[in-house]
């Protein structure tokens, strides 16, 4: 994800202060990696020096000034660029999963292992994101449905290579 166009889009729908910028995207989109304080100002600061947003007003307090920004015109028009690209679909012809397979099989490790271990853990976290969805909010229950399906993808390939683990070794094993 993008965390600038995210802080634009946010700064798009009103000027906010950097702390107001961290609490709304991590009550949107930063349940699972919540913002650093440190990533927020200094993508603000990027995106000031860029042209992006403008610091709306200064406002004096018993610490250090708050600053409110406010996106500019070409903020706006990169938000737009941005929304307007599609993502590029991921191809998973690289997966970290089936390296492990076929290393536990060159190796001589227990490939069956592997799998039933990885099925639990996909098992885990949809339990986890189903109760999530379960107490969440609209936008919570959207997110974690396209994590489930990702998941339920994943159990399909797990279940379906677990099937040819013996065809799969005899091809790795050549």
């Amino acid at each position: 994800m993008s965390i600038g166009q995210t802080i634009l889009g946010l700064l798009e729908a009103s000027p906010r202060h950097g702390y107001d910028l961290k609490r709304a995207y991590d009550e949107r989109f930063g349940h699972a990696r919540p913002l650093h304080f440190g990533q927020v100002y200094a993508t603000l600061s990027r995106l000031l020096r860029n042209g992006l947003v403008e610091v709306d007003s200064v406002e004096a307090g018993e610490g250090p000034e708050r600053k409110r920004y406010a996106i500019t015109e070409a903020g706006v028009t990169d938000v737009q660029r941005w929304l307007s690209q599609p993502e590029k679909p991921e191809s998973y012809l690289h997966s970290t999963l089936y390296t492990k397979v076929v290393l536990a099989l060159l190796t001589g490790r227990s490939a069956t292992d592997l799998l039933d271990t990885q099925r639990a853990e996909h098992l885990r976290l949809m339990r986890e994101l189903t109760q999530r969805k379960t107490d969440g909010d609209l936008a919570d229950q959207l997110i974690c449905d396209h994590a489930l399906f990702h998941l339920e993808a994943d159990l399909r390939w797990l279940e379906l290579t677990a099937a040819r683990l013996d065809e799969l070794t005899a091809t790795v094993q050549r």
